[in-house]
């Protein structure tokens, strides 16, 4: 007889917060002094917010067990499609270069790499929960390497830089809540920082030494520890040469992270905008749809990748506090289910759907404040967009699960 599924009420309200603030921000997002499409956009975001919450409780229907079945198939199919993307695959909007979109017809249908997401974070947490002790090498994380490179050198070949970079901290976040220690983690992403800082010689050679003195200190096998120190060499010695193998466009736009008025009317426009936007919103906004910026039509994807600034414009600090303290009180409902999870499988699921969540949220703010470079990443919940609500939503059902069969339940009220 199948367990009845208990509502975890503090985890749907929140979602169901966010939602609804999304969608009253894709309308405000549409409301611009020469109308356009976008004025209508909010009807379909209401309508996938309606999809996103039946996915959720038919996600909230199969046991764990059931959820450990289908991870294969659901990996498997996952990397199927994202190879059959670079093949058939079409851009949109201010992708159109890319090959992140399943067509069907000329209709866009979707972009799989969204549900790819979840498929990578059940694959890897059934990966880690298989073992009996975290790893404690470089040589004992080659299966999560695996795991998560596979689709991960899929969605770069498309090519899309910032799904990409959310597989990275799905990467490490649950490698982190599997129990690797922090210096093996650091020895892990060292190639990515080296490569980063190469194009300064003082930063590089300062991490550099950072580098050595933690190899030193936590002393990993010695062929792991040359590989190590080797990769970093190298990263530091290529990063010119990677400098010049990239397009005229990938370097500017590395070059306007660091200084935005260098191009101000190109590469430089959107942050420019974005900061103007949010910066001008003050303490409680110009008002619900009465941004300037907005309205003018000066920011641009402002329905989608930097609608943020259209909260800071028209909601001021106020309503940024509301919007990043209802995302905080989800990260650590998430974290809660996954804290009471009654076994590994279940608390690493939980806690990588979290992390979905979080670097999504890091980035997207991160680049509409030029704290991190543009890369086209959307919003949870807020930006317009059918295939990432619903990504969002079956992660909210899956974590109805997890909650109701978890150790702690979901009747408590207390988040």
């Amino acid at each position: 007889m199948k367990a009845r599924v208990v509502t975890d009420w503090p985890l749907v309200l929140l979602a169901l917060s966010l939602s609804a603030f999304g969608v009253s921000m894709v309308f405000s997002a549409g409301q611009t002094d020469v109308p356009t499409l976008v004025a209508h956009l909010w009807h379909n975001q209401l309508a996938w917010v309606a999809l996103g919450l039946a996915a959720a409780w038919l996600a909230s229907r199969p046991s764990v067990r059931f959820l450990d079945w289908a991870t294969t198939p659901a990996y498997a199919g996952a990397c199927v499609v994202l190879l059959l993307l670079l093949f058939v695959g079409k851009g949109a909007g201010t992708a159109a270069s890319t090959k992140s979109w399943l067509s069907v017809g000329g209709l866009r249908i979707g972009q799989p790499s969204e549900l790819a997401k979840i498929a990578v974070v059940m694959m890897l947490a059934r990966v880690l929960a298989a073992r009996r002790e975290p790893p404690k090498s470089l040589m004992e994380l080659w299966q999560p390497a695996v795991v998560v490179g596979l689709p991960w050198l899929l969605i770069m070949l498309q090519p899309d830089l910032g799904t990409g970079i959310v597989f990275i901290g799905i990467f490490f976040a649950m490698l982190f809540w599997s129990g690797v220690s922090w210096p093996l983690l650091v020895l892990v992403a060292s190639p990515g920082v080296s490569l980063i800082l190469a194009f300064s010689t003082g930063l590089w050679g300062a991490w550099f030494l950072l580098l050595l003195a933690l190899v030193l200190w936590y002393k990993p096998y010695i062929a792991e520890g040359v590989v190590i120190v080797s990769v970093n060499v190298i990263m530091g010695v290529v990063a010119p040469v990677v400098w010049e193998k990239l397009n005229p466009y990938q370097q500017k736009r590395l070059l306007v992270f660091l200084d935005p008025s260098t191009d101000p009317l190109r590469s430089g426009y959107h942050v420019i905008q974005s900061q103007v936007a949010i910066g001008s919103g003050g303490w409680l906004g110009k008002g619900f749809t009465l941004g300037t910026q907005k309205r003018l039509a000066f920011l641009p994807a402002q329905h989608t990748d930097f609608i943020f600034p259209v909260v800071g414009e028209e909601l001021g600090f106020v309503g940024v506090t509301v919007a990043l303290g209802l995302f905080l009180f989800l990260f650590l409902r998430s974290v809660r289910i996954s804290a009471r999870s009654a076994d590994p499988f279940s608390s690493l699921l939980a806690f990588g759907i979290a992390s979905i969540w979080f670097v999504h949220v890091i980035v997207n703010v991160g680049m509409t404040l030029n704290l991190m470079p543009i890369t086209g990443i959307p919003l949870p919940f807020f930006s317009y967009g059918g295939s990432f609500m619903l990504a969002c939503w079956l992660g909210v059902g899956v974590l109805m699960r997890l909650s109701a069969e978890g150790r702690g339940r979901a009747d408590s009220l207390v988040i």
